[in-house]
């Protein structure tokens, strides 16, 4: 009775696919949620935003003066002062 030859880079692939396989299947039950329970999530999200966004304060923003000059008003400086 002769052994069986056994192509070990085979086995070895076989193992390793094996195990991955159960590892996802363990990750799909530990963290895997439906599509009904992602689509409740997005609409929680959803009205949550929405109510915080009604919820905001306005405030009014002073016009800026975006000419690029400083002014000596805007610099602190004495207008006498040379820098």
């Amino acid at each position: 009775m002769p052994a069986e030859i056994v192509n070990l880079n085979k086995f070895r692939k076989a193992k390793e696919r094996a195990e991955q396989e159960r590892q996802a299947e363990e990750n799909r039950a530990k963290f895997g949620r439906t599509k009904i329970e992602r689509q409740r999530d997005e609409e929680d999200d959803g009205r949550r935003n929405k109510l915080l966004d009604g919820a905001k304060l306005q405030t009014s923003q002073p016009p800026s003066n975006d000419t690029g000059r400083e002014s000596a008003a805007d610099n602190d400086l004495d207008p006498g002062t040379v820098s």
